[in-house]
């Protein structure tokens, strides 16, 4: 058998020993605080990066390029893996979290200005991305390297997913959708893994968010602000 599935099943024992008693506590169901769409980027640890050892916190999905939409035959809707603790379950937080670097991002500009092409598979997933990055693409400030472009539209990609969330008649009225950057590079100008909110219910300039949200202060950040 491949070493690292072994490895990691040698993990799980510490994990069960650890959680065994807090898992007792939710045999009968859950009530997650939030639901976190992640990027499904290896380097991103969608409960670790917020300090979260409890099982039972945090509803998380992940798929390249942190996306809410999936398409369905009726059009493009928003993902029922984001809506079901919405629905089911009481949560009223949806984050966003993007990245800096974002592959499924960098991989969607590059199809948008040089013709880049991935499998069929990997298109399914870009193709949900691309429309709502296209205008982004086109709006960005000249002269960026192609590292700080992809970081932009990062940002603008939150943007649109935090706006899929708000506009869909799917998503329970009092649900409040918070977009935010993970940065792996330190490019925000704190430590690599930090957490930077960038959007607030479609509320995107900083100040404007300081001023909504003190108790964020020193982690509303944005590094386009158009």
């Amino acid at each position: 058998m491949n070493s690292a599935f072994v490895g990691l099943l040698e993990g799980n024992l510490e994990h069960a020993a650890e959680v065994e008693s807090k898992l007792a506590e939710l045999q009968d169901g859950q009530a997650p605080e939030v639901v976190s769409v992640c990027c499904s980027d290896s380097r991103v640890m969608q409960d670790r990066m917020w300090g979260v050892d409890d099982p039972g916190r945090v509803f998380t999905c992940g798929n390249i390029g942190n996306r809410v939409v999936q398409r369905t035959t009726d059009g493009d809707v928003v993902s029922g893996d984001v809506l079901y603790p919405l629905v089911n379950t009481g949560t009223r937080t949806a984050i966003v979290v993007g990245h800096t670097g974002c592959g499924a991002v960098t991989a969607a500009y590059d199809a948008l200005t040089n013709g880049r092409s991935d499998p069929p598979g990997i298109e399914h997933c870009l193709d949900l991305l691309k429309p709502s990055l296209e205008p982004g693409v086109e709006a960005l400030p000249a002269r960026l390297t192609h590292a700080a472009a992809v970081n932009h539209l990062v940002e603008y990609n939150v943007d649109r997913q935090v706006e899929t969330l708000r506009t869909s008649d799917d998503v329970p009225d009092g649900v409040t959708a918070v977009g935010v950057v993970y940065d792996l590079h330190g490019v925000y100008g704190g430590r690599a893994g930090q957490v930077y909110v960038v959007n607030v219910d479609g509320e995107r300039t900083p100040e404007t968010l300081r001023e909504a949200h003190p108790e964020l202060k020193g982690r509303i950040e944005r590094r386009w602000t158009y």
